[in-house]
């Protein structure tokens, strides 16, 4: 109770002499730093979407432009050609120096204004060239080099995390022609001729009948909406699933294989929670550039928005995704038990010491998990329908309600695992039960809903498992990669692994989250834990680290790795399975405002052509070369084409959603979901 005492600012008693108010001074500073903190956050918000909204303009330019102007009608020249004149007359009667300057003030606004919105809409067609990508490795044309000066120019120096989300433009809509075309020859090695046949029909009739219309709906979205693809995405493909997202839907990353700074758990996790809530400060103040390809062409930068404080919450038709503009607390896991962390004090961020002796507290604290906690977490591994339910029944109110939105709210979620995982190149074993530890671990000790769970084990490792509705793999590998290079260049651990250093400060012992689980809800937990165990158990992972060679040898053969990679997938496939398959890998869609990916369809014929080649002993090596440079230069064609808007599936799909709006039926987009 002694941390619910120090929470208090101030209580009463009533005695005989009267009221006795007692007043916590240090709780009341707490209070005060935290609401100075939030309103600061608030301020420096508000000045950066200012900032970006006019981005690649300075505010400085506004002075000196009104400065210029000044001192030209000072001097008797009118600069603005007049345009002063009408806006003075246009607001004002008098003539004094007074509204002069009222109006020399608008003009220059106006006038700095509209010069603001012409670089934009300038550097937007020039964002929209995709040339650069297709010309021939190591020679680029004079209109390429040409174009890349002036989109330097105009992209403007200094940019942060969302200054040119304005500038980026919307993905466009391909012609139904081009996406039919490509669909169909996508699928043509996977078909027989007759099956084959019966799609060309069916796309024929597709294309006579309601393509048009659909198609409409679609470029009326995309002038309407800031991405004609993602929203349905987001909604229809990650949230409307009933299934598990264990497995199915979130991914893990592993930490780094030739590097483990400390055995220490609690030290380990002390210093990665540090430098995430770094990362996250420096996120708020949007002091992150841009990544740009090629140092020229920004990506977008939308996903960044929901990476902390962020949760799936569950709902009997549609899940939904919250998040909360700041949360100061993670949600801890250790043991089938939960407990609340607060990773601020007087609102200043708690440096690694002490959260290692907030951490070494919970590994201390030998309390037993209450009745259905520690099978808590197995609701989010199971089917969605049956939490949503226990979710309205059990969690809507009462004790129940507030430990449950201390995790959901949290800025995220730590596992202290009581696993180890000792890796060796030699043995896979290791690699392997490590993954799938991340992927779905005993299934009830990850909370599979929140943007990400960073696992921490026994002996220093750590990992991760993030959630996929909010945003893409390369986003959470962006955070993982700045906190693990935080932590090597900024942190340190002494002789014994523990972190370095000295507390400064006490911090606010974790806080044990409880818990009033029915019988009822028990039943729901223990039908869902066994429903995601099966669903593990029918997981086959296989992790090995190759280091026979790399991407820089395939390089030197002037071949796109990537490319070189989807080659050995399906002539392992072959010789596995004997036949080929509809393939997927995806592509990024970031040039565009709020693109995610597109589906890069790499069984193509040219692939099956080689390898059908490998296996025909009367292939010579040269004929199997050719073939294989055939099928990388079409696969990395394709992949561009994706990444410009090209590709088939999010087309396709968007015209099955919108059809379904209208209540019609389209066996061709029937056909093609089934696929």
């Amino acid at each position: 109770m002694a941390e619910a005492h120090a929470a208090v600012a101030f209580s009463f008693s009533v005695t005989q002499e009267g009221l006795n108010v007692h007043i916590s001074h240090d709780a009341l500073k707490g209070v005060y730093l935290s609401g100075i903190r939030s309103w600061r956050k608030r301020f420096v918000r508000f000045l950066n979407r200012f900032a970006s909204g006019v981005f690649p303009a300075k505010f400085w330019s506004l002075g000196l432009l009104t400065l210029i102007l000044l001192s030209g009608a000072l001097l008797g020249y009118d600069v603005t050609c007049g345009f002063n004149a009408k806006i003075h007359d246009a607001f004002f009667t008098s003539q004094s120096f007074l509204t002069w300057m009222c109006s020399y003030t608008i003009t220059c606004t106006l006038i700095w204004l509209a010069g603001v919105l012409l670089i934009r809409y300038l550097l937007k067609l020039l964002l929209s060239y995709h040339g650069f990508m297709f010309e021939p490795h190591g020679k680029i044309s004079m209109s390429t080099k040409l174009w890349a000066v002036c989109t330097k120019i105009l992209g403007g120096s200094n940019p942060q995390l969302y200054s040119y989300q304005a500038s980026l433009p919307r993905l466009p809509v391909p012609a139904i022609k081009d996406t039919i075309n490509r669909y169909l020859r996508s699928v043509r090695p996977l078909l027989c001729d007759a099956d084959y046949d019966q799609m060309v029909k069916l796309s024929d009739e597709f294309s006579v009948t309601m393509a048009s219309r659909l198609q409409r709906y679609l470029v009326l979205k995309s002038w309407w909406a800031t991405n004609y693809v993602s929203d349905w995405w987001e909604q229809y493909v990650y949230l409307a699933g009933r299934g598990p997202i264990m497995v199915n839907s979130n991914y893990y990353g592993m930490d780094l294989l030739y590097h483990q700074p400390t055995s220490k758990q609690t030290s380990r996790a002390a210093s990665f929670v540090h430098a995430l809530f770094a990362f996250r400060s420096t996120l708020d103040k949007e002091n992150i550039k841009p990544i740009k390809v090629n140092g020229v062409v920004p990506l977008c930068s939308a996903q960044y928005e929901r990476i902390f404080n962020t949760c799936r919450l569950p709902g009997v038709d549609n899940d939904t995704l919250h998040h909360w503009m700041d949360a100061r607390h993670i949600a801890v896991l250790h043991q089938g038990r939960w407990f609340k962390v607060m990773c601020y004090k007087n609102g200043q961020l708690l440096g690694p010491k002490e959260l290692e002796e907030v951490f070494e507290t919970i590994l201390n604290n030998k309390s037993a998990p209450s009745p259905g906690e520690e099978n808590l977490a197995a609701l989010t591994a199971g089917d969605r329908i049956p939490w949503a339910q226990a979710r309205n029944q059990h969690f809507s109110n009462g004790v129940n309600k507030k430990s449950l939105h201390a995790i959901e709210k949290s800025a995220f979620v730590v596992v202290l695992d009581d696993e180890e995982h000792n890796l060796s190149e030699e043995d896979c074993t290791g690699l392997s039960n490590y993954g799938r530890s991340l992927l779905h671990g005993n299934c009830n000790n990850r909370w599979f809903d929140k943007s990400f769970n960073i696992v921490f084990f026994a002996n220093g490792r750590l990992g991760l498992n993030a959630e996929h509705s909010w945003a893409d793999a390369p986003i959470m590998s962006h955070v993982v990669e700045q906190a693990l290079g935080f932590e090597y260049m900024h942190l340190s651990y002494d002789s014994d692994g523990k972190v370095s250093g000295v507390a400064t400060v006490r911090p606010v012992p974790p806080q044990r989250l409880a818990w009033s689980i029915s019988d009822e809800c028990q039943e729901v937990i223990n039908t869902s834990l066994a429903l995601a165990r099966n669903l593990a158990d029918d997981v086959h992972l296989n992790v090995r680290a190759f280091k026979h060679f790399g991407k820089g040898l395939v390089k030197t053969f002037k071949m796109s790795p990537d490319a070189f990679i989807q080659a050995a997938l399906q002539l392992a496939h072959l010789r596995d399975k004997g036949h080929f398959a509809l393939t997927y890998e995806a592509s990024m869609t970031r040039l565009f405002r709020e693109g995610r990916t597109e589906t890069v369809r790499s069984c193509t014929s040219e692939m099956v052509a080689f390898a059908r080649s490998m296996e025909d002993p009367n292939s010579t090596d040269e004929e199997r070369h050719t073939l294989l440079r055939k099928a990388a230069d079409f696969h990395v064609s394709q992949y561009k084409e994706a990444m410009i808007g090209k590709g088939v599936d999010r087309h396709l799909f968007c015209l099955y959603v919108v059809s379904k709006y209208l209540k019609l039926e389209s066996p061709f987009l029937q056909k093609v979901k089934l696929l």
